[in-house]
């Protein structure tokens, strides 16, 4: 039925590669006989799991079949496969079945030798994944590799399909967004002295740690798939903006779960849909910044560095340097640009009754709050 068979030992290792009328031959060489009436495959197997010990008259060991395999064929062996098996450089090269001496002179190994090796194998690895990124091979198997547009409309049904699995971790979040709203509504009130800086403040960090977090699966887990599909002819770009379109989803409807409860509870003077504008611009930023965690770094780091920068630059955003780099680093702060856009929204709606004069006072009241408060 079959023309070539396989052997693998423990750890993947090869222990017979041909054909099948050869393999009884090839054993009874090494000393090890089929019982009758017994299976030879299924013999060979128990031996190469330690089931059945060869017989004491071989004088050989399951565990050295895999280098008895590469002895026959004439293959390099590694110092510490012979050390492992109890074997010398003089007796491996006497076992070789085609007389060669597959070890010569590895003894002799100077640490500049394998020192060079080593520089030698990681600049070709290197070299090729230079080649595999930036130049474009040859096709060898006259395969047509689908179009951007095309292999975006599969990657985006494919990635819906995925969400669609993940629908409870989504309602979860959900879930953790409307206790959050909850609690920071009910927790910071509006006051005409502040407008709701400090519930705002607590708003955008919140936002940003849960928005952010949720981010990360969409490129963290899938990290395997994107090396191995890249590889074989896949459009980053298409891959990227199918994600990026299904997690729009999240980005829209993310904001109305958390104000359905904070904006009730808090009861700010401004609109609710000055406030989901505002949520929408921020959760869309914190995906975006989520998104290059996930992908330049590892899970763990990732995970670390989206908790600590919403904090970090919501401190920055509000203290008052004069000038300097941190003056620019602080009106860089996506959180500034947050923050001021809740309490001008806020101040807008207070009195719409009062003179213009007030309204400038109140206006300048803000920009102090922005900048020291709380």
């Amino acid at each position: 039925m079959f023309d070539d068979l396989i052997l693998l030992a423990k750890g993947g290792l090869t222990a017979y590669h041909g054909s099948v009328k050869k393999v009884e031959e090839y054993f009874a060489g090494l000393g090890i006989n089929v019982p009758d009436r017994v299976n030879p495959p299924d013999h060979f197997i128990d031996i190469l799991e330690g089931i059945v010990k060869p017989s004491t008259s071989s004088g050989i060991n399951y565990k050295e079949l895999p280098l008895r395999w590469m002895l026959h064929n004439g293959y390099d062996v590694p110092p510490d496969m012979l050390n492992t098996a109890g074997m010398t450089a003089s007796s491996a090269g006497d076992n070789s079945a085609h007389g060669t001496n597959a070890t010569a002179g590895s003894d002799g190994q100077s640490f500049a030798g394998d020192l060079w090796q080593d520089m030698k194998f990681n600049a070709e690895l290197k070299r090729d994944h230079i080649q595999n990124k930036f130049l474009k091979a040859k096709d060898l198997s006259n395969r047509e590799t689908p179009g951007v547009y095309q292999q975006y409309r599969y990657f985006l049904g494919r990635v819906g399909k995925q969400r669609l699995r993940e629908a409870r971790m989504q309602a979860v979040d959900f879930l953790i967004l409307l206790l959050a709203g909850i609690c920071l509504g009910t927790l910071a009130k509006v006051s005409d002295e502040t407008f709701g800086a400090l519930g705002y403040t607590y708003t955008v960090i919140s936002v940003s740690l849960l928005s952010g977090i949720a981010a990360l699966r969409s490129f963290s887990l899938d990290k395997l798939h994107y090396w191995r599909e890249s590889a074989s002819g896949m459009s980053s770009l298409a891959y990227f903006l199918a994600k990026d379109t299904i997690d729009h989803f999240n980005t829209l409807i993310k904001p109305v779960v958390y104000l359905s409860m904070f904006y009730f509870f808090n009861n700010p003077r401004s609109s609710f849909l000055d406030n989901y504008i505002v949520l929408v611009c921020l959760v869309y930023c914190v995906t975006g910044i989520a998104y290059a965690f996930a992908i330049y770094l590892e899970p763990g780091p990732a995970q670390l560095w989206s908790v600590l920068l919403p904090v970090v630059l919501t401190l920055v955003a509000n203290q008052n340097y004069e000038s300097g780099i941190m003056k620019i680093l602080e009106n860089m702060c996506y959180t500034k640009w947050a923050l001021e856009a809740f309490v001008v929204a806020n101040a807008e709606r207070t009195n719409t009754s009062e003179s213009s004069d007030n309204l400038q006072s109140i206006k300048r009241k803000v920009n102090f709050l922005v900048i020291h408060y709380p």
